[in-house]
């Protein structure tokens, strides 16, 4: 196939992909799943594109994974996750075990109950392990995406889990293959010690190679700044590879590098974030539009009704059942809190990895192992994906947008560093603005609020007190902070000083005890 024909392939779904997106937004369909909805349209039994190259699809997967981690990594602040290392910890191991082993003895029970669908236990808590850990993809792309705003810590505790427990799924899964292939009893000492080797390793290796990294990016003093994000991308990656050579797990040191990273100070750290943003939604949709073209719907007829049986127990019981066992211990955590953590157990590209693993490694039946995940993964996006909101304001753990009031500084495009504790706004200037004088001078600002730039038409210029405004020019003023900042905008008038009204509890709240 020539490379422009491949070019103009990559170019269509992508922006086939991208437009999808941006419609299912507009009903609270996951990006993903439409991801994943269009690699199957263009695939073989849609219009034709014959796509079974597992290797490149695992390449892509691990490739697309390891960005996805670190940047998650890198957009989480330790002084966040502090308060939850404990519960978030527990669930990405205890309750990923969990999930395992609950999950493979109900596969090993419809084995033996249905018909072209026989499997031993071995094969079936495998099958269980691929599946067993939250997507970080879904979970970071989902919360974020949708800026669900949660009380009682609960999203850096689902975030948490989500980027530390795929370590433990994947070695469960390497355990699994193993034993699979050897045929024989397990070795449950050497698999605990394998797990504990690559946790440690990998914890290790990660926070040195991430303190290595930010040393480097402050001390490298490059002449081109555009290279200095593609430098992080190149030093994530080093992580990822270099913690495999010496035993580690290269899923948790990407991680917790990414960690290591966002919480330092280090140059252009602003830009090297945008930068990943862009990255990681370009690595979601290379991973999902190559899943979804991988896979071939008409080859999951005979998994359907037990692939859904599957799907339906890991929602409704293994996930509250490792949720509810996992958090036990921690008191601060209501009812409500357990029933929506249990409801983001999302499944998503990280489990159809695995089970790409599984073909690559030459496991027995494991073409039905990953048509039964990947139908699982489009469940959990159809039946939790989409309802997670509406999950949030049922269990009354959704809060108020904690973001300012304040309109965004679209038109001026500056931004400060976070170190920074300021708050910028843009004002359009209105009739009654101008009520008491049309100088600026005459808006009196708080003293601790600065008029710094003004857009009139297409032109910009600094103000100073005696510089008058006329009807329609764009102010952006600079506050200490985003109090003052929503103090200045009622002075205006832009803004009600009234406090929003607390949202309603749920008709259950007279049953369970949801109060903070």
């Amino acid at each position: 196939m020539q490379i422009e024909l491949i070019l103009l392939i990559l170019s269509i779904l992508f922006f086939a992909s991208i437009l999808a997106g941006k419609a299912g937004s507009r009903f609270g369909v996951p990006a993903l799943l439409l991801f994943l909805a269009v690699g199957m349209l263009f695939g073989s039994d849609g219009l034709g594109i014959r796509f079974d190259n597992i290797g490149l699809a695992h390449m892509v997967g691990t490739v697309a994974l390891s960005a996805i981690l670190f940047s998650g990594g890198l957009d989480t602040k330790i002084a966040d996750i502090k308060p939850v290392l404990g519960p978030g910890i527990t669930l990405a191991t205890l309750g990923v075990l969990i999930t395992a082993l609950a999950t493979g003895g109900v596969i090993f029970f419809i084995s033996k109950h249905w018909a072209g669908f026989d499997l031993s236990l071995m094969p079936c808590l495998l099958l269980a392990a691929t599946m067993s850990s939250t997507d970080s993809a879904s979970v970071f792309s989902i919360l974020r995406g949708k800026g669900l705003n949660l009380k009682h810590n609960l999203r850096p505790t689902l975030e948490l889990e989500s980027g530390a427990n795929d370590p433990m799924a994947y070695v469960l899964v390497l355990t699994f293959i193993t034993l699979v292939q050897q045929g024989g009893q397990p070795d449950w000492w050497s698999a605990i010690a394998m797990l504990v080797v690559q946790l440690v390793v990998g914890f290790v290796a990660g926070w040195l190679l991430g303190k290595a990294l930010v040393w480097t990016i402050n001390r490298i003093d490059l002449d081109n700044v555009a290279l200095y994000p593609i430098l992080v991308l190149a030093g994530s990656f080093f992580v990822f590879a270099a913690t495999f050579y010496i035993k580690g797990n290269s899923y948790l040191a990407v991680y917790i590098a990414g960690l290591v990273v966002g919480n330092s100070k280090f140059v252009h750290r602003r830009s090297t974030r945008n930068f990943f943003d862009g990255i990681t939604w370009l690595a979601q949709l290379s991973m999902f539009l190559t899943l979804g073209l991988l896979v071939n719907p008409s080859e999951m007829k005979g998994v359907l009704l037990p692939g859904l049986i599957i799907s339906l127990v890991m929602i409704l019981v293994s996930r509250p059942l490792s949720v509810f066992v996992s958090l036990a211990p921690f008191r601060n955590y209501s009812f409500n809190d357990r029933l929506f953590v249990s409801w983001v157990g999302l499944r998503g590209a990280v489990p159809i990895i695995f089970a790409i693993t599984c073909r690559a490694a030459g496991v027995p039946h494991s073409d039905v192992m990953f048509n039964i995940v990947f139908l699982c993964t489009l469940m959990s996006l159809v039946v939790q994906g989409t309802t997670l909101p509406l999950m949030a304001r049922w269990l009354g753990v959704s809060a108020p947008p904690s973001e300012s009031r304040h309109t965004t500084s679209a038109d001026f495009d500056i931004d400060f560093p976070e170190e920074i504790k300021s708050a910028t706004s843009e004002i359009e200037i209105t009739a009654d603005m101008l009520a008491g004088g049309n100088r600026l001078m005459d808006l009196r600002l708080p003293e601790q609020t600065l008029a710094i730039m003004v857009k009139r038409g297409e032109n910009y210029f600094v103000p100073t007190g005696k510089t008058v405004l006329h009807l329609g020019d764009r102010l952006m003023v600079l506050s200490d902070n985003e109090q003052a900042l929503d103090d200045t905008l009622q002075r205006l008038g832009i803004v009600s000083a009234e406090a929003p009204a607390p949202p309603k509890r749920p008709w259950y709240s007279v049953f369970f005890d949801d109060s903070e």
